[in-house]
């Protein structure tokens, strides 16, 4: 058993452990608050878009010439994969980055064989764990995370559409963490572009009246479209990330004070034992004397 010196030092160390963790998670709640305000103000906004696009898109007869919407084979994929920069947040990077090469390994199982998959990582713990897994980088942009802007989000995005109208890539998909609530990230797959048509339903479409015509329209709005969308997609893994170090620190402090708990009884058997101990000594003493 160990000695009673290095038992209050191990109980000092993990209260000292205890505070920190418990202050990580009471920062996480707070920055997870404002996250999830600025989601619920975008959605309705993305939302709105895709309605749009979907009800312009259902005047269209015939299939569209807007490069953005044109379908072509597949010869190269790249995948944007979203993580955080700072860890401490349970398996929130390694699911999402797992999920992102096992699609890739699937579903682009050819693409992958002949290295025409490449990756473009949001975020340093997914650069970290690309390369570290030998996959082709694409590059990197780690300050979308940090001060989250939809200017930023929409420079992006044209750089993405510039990538794949001039032919350097046939399909751009988006791998993220979805906020669903503090407790929960749901891994997510996105296809950006090209962008896929909406499915129309049976009942008859509202007429609508489109100056100049629905292509030039769409073409206007797809790239906007998708501004909203991968800033939604940024805020997202942002929420989910305070989220889920928010509950990786709440079980972090918990540990910690259970096993605080029983330290503590560890010290006190222990101190107990060297009190029994010692008047064991004592009166073994005064028999000795006496005798």
């Amino acid at each position: 058993m160990a000695n009673l010196k290095e038992i209050r030092t191990r109980i000092l160390s993990v209260t000292n452990t205890r505070q920190v963790t418990s202050a990580m998670k009471m920062v996480s709640a707070a920055k997870l608050r404002k996250a999830q305000d600025a989601i619920f103000k975008i959605k309705p906004y993305s939302e709105k878009m895709q309605q749009i696009i979907e009800t312009v898109s259902g005047s269209l007869e015939g299939t569209l010439s807007t490069p953005l919407f044109t379908q072509r084979e597949i010869k190269k994929t790249l995948i944007i994969l979203v993580t955080s920069n700072k860890g401490l947040c349970g398996v929130f990077n390694t699911s999402i980055t797992r999920s992102a090469i096992e699609w890739a390994k699937s579903e682009r199982a050819e693409l992958f064989k002949n290295n025409n998959i490449e990756f473009f990582t949001v975020g340093r713990k997914g650069y970290e764990s690309i390369i570290k897994s030998e996959m082709n980088s694409a590059g990197r942009e780690d300050n979308l995370l940090h001060k989250p802007s939809y200017d930023f989000s929409a420079f992006f995005i044209k750089h993405l559409i510039g990538e794949y109208t001039e032919k350097r890539f046939d399909e751009i998909v988006v791998f993220y963490n979805s906020f669903k609530n503090a407790a929960t990230q749901i891994p997510t797959m996105e296809k950006l572009l090209p962008i896929s048509m909406p499915e129309h339903s049976a009942k008859e479409p509202i007429e609508f009246i489109l100056e100049p015509n629905p292509e030039v329209i769409l073409e206007e709005l797809a790239p906007k479209m998708l501004e909203v969308r991968f800033h939604k997609v940024i805020l997202d893994s942002i929420a989910s990330e305070h989220g889920a170090r928010m509950t990786a620190m709440h079980k972090a402090t918990d540990n910690a004070t259970d096993l605080i708990n029983d330290l503590k009884l560890t010290y006190n058997r222990a101190r107990q034992d060297s009190i029994t101990k010692e008047i064991l000594e004592i009166v073994s003493g005064a028999n000795a004397l006496q005798g």
